[in-house]
């Protein structure tokens, strides 16, 4: 927008600057308080999204003249985002900040030019690269954490109010509730130290051997068996031949130094993603006890009949509807479904067996 354009903005257009204004400058201070909390090319990568939206902030601050006047708060999200990460810094904040990169208006708004639009959208895939990196790290112990507390909840608030709805006494609920819990809980440790184990046997039995990369120097490279290697790890044939043609010649061309990188690596190794069995089975084992614990706390209070399943049914509630939530931020959807959608099925299973009591215990009296 030229001089004159700037003289006819309305007072609208100027409010409208201002805001875009300490968004921009609200972001990029969330950058910087994520950067500061990383080393190495996750900093200098965030620390290069804070500068282009420095970039954003030139040219608000460009159509107000330099005059800022009074400047608004930035937006709410933006801010909550600066306090969880000056307080946390960590995947958390990462999946919002995805989130708000996306809903970036610079699309539609005249004002903003394309470049600017167009470095949002690209801002919102690379916070989600450096997300994902996160979720990858966590996604083993992450995965056996939330499965763990919801097995817990909603397997306990089924097992308690099945039982309670047949009749008997408050300390027999109570005290099938802690079987329940102790139970449940070293099975899910168990179960998960064992799937976990298995899947990194599996996995490591998938790698290639490194002391192959030894016999390549030897290798015919007009008969190149290396290629079979890549057709074998999924490559067509065509592929796989050139691919296998350039590793050897670079190996005749190194003699018998060591080839840079292992020739002979296809796949990403996906240790991070998979985890320990001993964290898997810790995590799953703490978060069902603490999950499975919620419906029993009713009758450790002393509550008893429709009072305590009732109270159960709302803590389970709250609980379901806190990690539903939880597991749609930080995959970057929106965390109200998730968390309807988590309340709906643990509610759901609670309420059969709890149809199941009414009807075993009727059938008894």
């Amino acid at each position: 927008m030229n001089q004159e354009g700037r003289q006819s903005a309305t007072d609208g257009d100027r409010a409208k600057w201002r805001r875009y204004l300490a968004d921009e400058r609200a972001e990029a201070a969330v950058y910087r308080e994520l950067a500061a909390r990383r080393e190495g090319e996750e900093r200098e990568i965030l620390l290069a999204l804070a500068a282009a939206e420095g970039r954003h902030e030139a040219h608000w601050l460009a159509l107000l003249g330099g005059d800022e006047g009074r400047m608004p708060r930035a937006d709410l999200r933006t801010r909550l985002l600066g306090a969880f990460a000056r307080r946390f810094g960590s995947i958390f904040v990462l999946a919002l900040a995805q989130r708000a990169e996306g809903r970036s208006p610079y699309a539609t708004d005249p004002d903003a030019t394309p470049a600017m639009a167009a470095d949002e959208r690209i801002h919102g895939e690379v916070v989600r690269g450096l997300a994902a990196r996160g979720r990858r790290r966590l996604a083993g112990t992450f995965r056996a954490a939330v499965f763990g507390a919801n097995d817990g909840l909603v397997s306990n608030l089924a097992l308690v109010l099945g039982i309670g709805a047949t009749g008997v006494p408050a300390s027999v609920v109570l005290f099938t509730g802690i079987a329940g819990l102790l139970a449940g809980a070293l099975s899910m440790g168990a179960g998960e130290y064992v799937s976990v184990r298995s899947q990194r046997e599996l996995l490591e039995a998938s790698v290639p051997d490194p002391t192959t990369r030894e016999a390549l120097v030897d290798l015919d490279i007009d008969a190149n068996e290396l290629a079979l290697v890549y057709r074998a790890r999924g490559m067509d044939e065509q592929e796989a031949s050139e691919r296998a043609a350039l590793v050897v010649a670079r190996v005749h061309a190194a003699g018998r130094n060591p080839v840079p990188t292992d020739p002979l690596t296809v796949t990403a190794n996906d240790d991070d993603a998979i985890g320990t069995g001993l964290n898997a089975a810790v995590s799953s084992f703490v978060f069902f006890a603490s999950g499975a614990l919620i419906p029993v706390l009713p009758w450790i209070f002393g509550l008893s009949g429709t009072v305590a399943i009732v109270t159960a049914a709302v803590l389970v509630s709250i609980a379901l509807l806190a990690t539903g939530a939880t597991v749609g931020l930080l995959s970057g959807a929106p965390p109200l479904r998730r968390a309807l959608r988590q309340l709906a099925i643990g509610l759901g299973a609670a309420a059969i067996t709890y149809a199941l009591g009414l009807a075993f215990g009727a059938t008894v009296a």
